[in-house]
């Protein structure tokens, strides 16, 4: 086939080293080499710094608390999504990722618009006013980041435990154990390497979250280590060198808790044997637990998407915001304001769209060529290509941001593309090509080889079996890893803020901006429009992938 070629090979690696593995190099090397020589003063300087230390302390106290505060969610409700007869409501599923697929930081800035002082809560409740103080420190910041990450883990938890046959727990009632012994000695022993792998992840996205701390964390004064790589980066006077070097310490961090996480993978994973899966069973309990089911789940959902999402709605539509919740104070004026043609709002979400739609084509295309060069991995090039097109996922996002602008810069270069538009979608290119490959890898993975056995007997040539066969056949999960790839360009916020041109900016930079310069309206109505085309695209993705496995059944 043309793509198991050695010049595709050639071609596709020499595409994804320049622009994934390149930028880690030009962080290495702006950190040790000064002026052309091996200079290892910088990481003198890094180290002797207590801010590194009081950075670092603060990092891994937020992801440690953020595991806590996610396991006290995702746990509970994988039980209840398994064990209970909430199982049979699917929906639930859907509804429970939509914290995840919310940005951030306008998950951060709704919040805030609820607890701060005179905010939402107390004008609904004014005698709740003391618990704004409590609120605006690192409690507040860790169950605004666990409300937004425990999807993940939850999903993971809940198909662990879908994988546990009833009929283990069956045989050890047979043989004489009792529920709660099946418990600790069946179900959580089976659970356990689930969780840990869920919990680096989690650490690990805490870790690189920029959202959430730029926005909540500034207001405590809590700086981690995103932040403090942009406050190098954007505040004068600049330190390149400085934030490079934080750049690759978290880059180490980062690959070292991912090498836990890969052993872990290896040696700790179980496989559960047994033979066809019997029907589910009818589930019946008592109904107090129906009711602390239903309870919890309902608390989880008003505090992960009604609190942030009324917050953000009704400050789009305010007129005043010192007037509050008043009736005659609410108006459509924010949103006539961004769909007015050259208005500021306007042009940033339009500037978001064009960039996320390039990034989706072009990483589309990338990602399609990389699926079928790599298909299984069985070879070491494919491996090879595969670990490469996957790195962004193992990076931070800061980093390979500070990389790619060093990059860029590079004297030995013949021509740049820094501060310009091209360099926005290259950007966005390299942070998300690992989604248009593993959407595209998995629908590859379920084409069975005889399809290329029975085009070549019948005589089609290399590039008929592609167009006429192949592409049509993946062309769900391409589709698939476009929409992903255009809903994650739309929110990305850490980008925007260090790459853009001189007066271009983003939908979400202007949401940024607009929040800190207090015109939070025009910015909220903006964040409602991302939000509506984030929720859309998501219930598409969906639907596509269940009339997938529908066809494939």
């Amino acid at each position: 086939m043309v793509m198991e070629s050695k010049r595709s090979f050639i071609l596709l690696i020499a595409i994804v080293s320049t622009f994934a593995i390149a930028p880690i190099i030009a962080i290495v090397f702006y950190t040790f080499v000064q002026d052309g020589q091996l200079n290892m003063e910088q990481l003198q300087r890094l180290f002797s710094q207590n801010r590194l230390w009081q950075t670092l302390s603060n990092s891994l106290l937020l992801g440690l608390f953020v595991i806590i505060g996610t396991t006290i969610i995702a746990f509970p409700m994988a039980l209840i999504r398994t064990k209970t007869s909430l199982a049979k409501y699917n929906w639930l599923d859907i509804v429970l990722t939509i914290p995840f697929m919310t940005p951030p930081y306008i998950g951060s800035m709704g919040w805030i618009l609820f607890m701060q002082h005179n905010g939402f809560l107390q004008q609904l409740l004014p005698s709740t006013a003391w618990l704004s103080e409590l609120f605006f420190k690192l409690f507040g910041m860790v169950l605004i980041m666990s409300l937004h990450l425990f999807p993940f883990l939850y999903l993971m938890l809940k198909n662990t435990l879908l994988r546990i046959n009833g009929s283990f727990l069956d045989a050890a009632l047979i043989f004489g154990k009792g529920a709660w012994r099946n418990w600790f000695k069946i179900v959580l022993p089976l659970t356990v390497s689930s969780y840990v792998l869920g919990s680096l992840l989690i650490f690990i996205k805490t870790l690189a979250e920029f959202g959430t701390p730029a926005t909540f964390g500034s207001r405590i004064g809590f700086q981690v280590f995103t932040t403090e790589i942009h406050s190098y980066l954007s505040r004068w006077p600049v330190d390149i060198r400085m934030a490079t070097s934080l750049s690759l310490f978290l880059l180490s961090i980062c690959l070292i808790i991912w090498y836990f996480q890969n052993w872990i993978g290896r040696k700790y994973t179980y496989g559960v044997l047994s033979g066809k899966t019997p029907a589910l069973r009818e589930i019946r309990e008592p109904w107090f637990i129906k009711l602390g089911a239903w309870l919890f789940v309902t608390i989880i959902l008003l505090l992960s998407i009604a609190v942030p999402y009324f917050s953000i709605i009704v400050t789009s539509l305010q007129k005043v915001r010192g007037d509050g919740l008043q009736a005659g104070n609410f108006t459509l004026a924010a949103y006539g304001e961004i769909f007015t043609a050259g208005s500021a709002g306007f042009t940033a979400f339009m500037n978001s769209f064009v960039f996320s739609i390039l990034t989706a084509i072009i990483t589309a295309v990338l990602g399609l060529c990389i699926a079928l060069y790599v298909k299984k991995g069985q070879t070491k090039k494919q491996q090879l290509l595969d670990f490469f097109s996957l790195t962004p996922n193992i990076i931070p996002g800061i980093v390979f941001v500070v990389g790619l602008i060093m990059f860029w810069n590079s004297p030995l270069l013949p021509f740049t593309i820094y501060n310009t538009k091209a360099m926005v979608v290259v950007t966005y290119c390299v942070l998300f090509l690992p989604y248009s490959v593993q959407y595209t890898k998995s629908a590859f993975t379920q084409l069975d080889a005889s399809i290329f056995q029975s085009a070549a007997i019948f005589g089609r040539n290399k590039w008929a079996v592609y167009v006429q066969i192949i592409i049509p056949l993946l062309m769900q999960g391409i589709v698939a890893g476009m929409m992903m790839t255009f809903i994650i360009s739309m929110r990305e916020l850490v980008a925007g803020l260090l790459i853009l041109p001189p007066s271009v900016e983003t939908g979400a930079t202007f949401i940024y901006s607009q929040f800190e310069q207090g015109n939070v309206s025009v910015g909220m109505a903006v964040a409602v429009m991302t939000v509506i085309i984030t929720v859309l695209f998501m219930f598409l993705l969906e639907w596509m992938q269940r009339g997938g496995k529908q066809t494939n059944a």
